[in-house]
């Protein structure tokens, strides 16, 4: 029996409005569409969308500025995952997940259920994001990610690229967030000519100044909700001529010039996107929690590598579980760091010939005890902790069996893990003094050997020394601080 599928579609008046939904209708195929037509703030159009009556197996939440280049019923006929994040290739950021959603309707029905929270900041930022995850830690079920041929933020109106890039400038107050728009922001200056691009710079420039570091939620939504009005402000002294209707030819043309093979069909006709890594290799962490991996992870982003730190989703789940080491993430980013890899690096370095592997190492006693702390509130098995993410405990224990032999910290068993990670590291890439670079951030190493490393340049700014996972995922103040080597991750 075929899945029941309803396409919920959002416009405010997009360029790209129509050819969207004509594209949405014909590789989607569903059941039923829902219009959610010029709604706002987001905030409004998320709630008009949890009050549709829904009859249906899942529903495709979608927004009118991506363009859905493939058939994507096969997928959603085979497909029973609660929730699934779509990659698409973004104008101004890559390969990303965003824009389209595939949501069960037990998530969807469950995340009616959940009332909008107060002075939630993560919700005044992303409000659909936030209720669906809400719901999903409700139902104990994990998201999931999936790449579609889709276009997104391609040939968008001129006041909307400015209003969506100074919602990216509020959503990147964190140091990771902001490395990777600082990133970005280096790709569009080598393409200035571009006025997306111009209008993007000006966007964030203006945003940064306009809402302090420190604003509370509501002067965020405050602004957010304005924002319609300050990007007309702001766009109506820069003289830009008038975009013209688009047309699914000029789509066709230009996407001839971002894509560059396999040849499919959609109206006329346009190419699929080929891999575009920002490194012509994999880079792969291979130190052991607590040796600087966090620190590493945040200079190869100042680089402009896009690393994952020990991913906690289910497909790494499985992959791992079947000793699939190619990795599906690896298809998104340009490589992983800690011990999700460090045990793999003979399969890997066969996998991905030319692969750059970091050994992030530590003193030994200074590890043994930081190691100590670091699991003393990590158990293995959380039986008292119902809420906590049932794939990253699972994740915890194989990697713990697999790297460490145990479930629980013992020192004798951990300095001898330590010395024969090590010894096997650098036995195996003995000969291969261009394949592997040892790193001891916590001494003092850094730019001056990671970047030569990698064929470039030393940088002239502070190493980034990041002590906990939430500065990870959470920081960005531009100068990172040295601090004592006790306190590394």
């Amino acid at each position: 029996m075929n899945k029941k599928i309803d396409l919920v579609f959002r416009t405010i008046g997009e360029r790209t409005s129509d050819i969207a939904l004509d594209l949405a209708i014909k590789q989607i195929q569903p059941n039923r569409v829902h219009l959610i037509e010029n709604v706002r703030p987001f905030s409004a159009a998320v709630q008009k969308m949890l009050e549709i009556d829904y009859d249906c197996d899942f529903v495709v939440f979608m927004d009118a500025d991506c363009l859905i280049m493939e058939n994507m019923q096969p997928f959603l006929q085979r497909s029973n995952f609660p929730y699934v994040d779509c990659y698409v290739l973004d104008k101004f950021r890559g390969h990303i997940h965003q824009g389209v959603h595939i949501t069960r309707v037990d998530v969807v029905q469950q995340m009616q259920k959940v009332k909008p929270p107060e002075n939630d900041e993560k919700y005044v930022l992303r409000p659909e994001s936030r209720l669906r995850s809400i719901a999903l830690s409700g139902l104990k079920a994990n998201k999931h990610f999936k790449t579609f041929r889709i276009l997104h933020d391609y040939f968008q109106r001129y006041d909307h690229v400015y209003a969506k890039m100074a919602l990216r400038e509020l959503r990147s107050r964190t140091e990771e967030n902001r490395r990777e728009l600082d990133a970005a922001e280096q790709y569009w200056d080598r393409h200035i000519e571009d006025v997306d691009f111009q209008i993007a710079k000006l966007a964030i420039a203006q945003t940064r100044a306009a809402v302090p570091q420190d604003a509370n939620p509501a002067e965020i939504d405050d602004y957010i909700v304005r924002l319609p009005e300050i990007a007309e402000q702001a766009l109506s002294a820069l003289n830009f001529p008038p975009q013209p209707e688009i047309s699914p030819a000029e789509i066709d043309q230009q996407t001839k010039k971002i894509w560059s093979w396999q040849l499919v069909q959609v109206g006329g006709g346009t190419l699929e996107p080929p891999a575009e890594p920002r490194s012509p290799y994999k880079i792969f962490g291979l130190g052991l929690s607590r040796t600087g991996t966090k620190s590493l992870t945040s200079a190869l982003h100042i680089l402009g590598l896009k690393v994952i730190h020990y991913p906690e989703d289910e497909t790494t789940l499985r992959e791992l579980t079947e000793g699939h080491y190619q990795f599906s993430l690896l298809d998104h980013f340009d490589g992983i760091t800690d011990i999700t890899v460090s045990a793999f690096y003979p399969q890997l370095d066969q996998l991905f010939p030319g692969s750059k592997f970091i050994l992030t190492v530590r003193e030994k006693e200074s590890w043994l005890t930081s190691l100590e702390k670091h699991w003393f509130n990590r158990p293995a098995f959380d039986e008292n902790n119902p809420i906590e993410n049932d794939i990253h405990l699972q994740i915890r224990r194989f990697l713990r069996s697999a790297v460490y032999g145990c479930y629980e910290f013992n020192r004798e068993r951990m300095s001898y893990v330590y010395d024969l990670h090590y010894k096997n590291t650098l036995d195996y890439f003995a000969n291969r003094p261009e394949s592997l670079l040892v790193l001891n951030i916590g001494a003092g190493e850094g730019w001056n050997q990671l970047c030569p490393f990698l064929g470039l340049e030393p940088l002239d700014q502070p190493f980034p020394y990041i002590k906990k996972q939430s500065l990870l995922k959470s920081l960005l103040n531009a100068e990172a601080q040295v601090i004592d080597a006790s306190v590394l991750v």
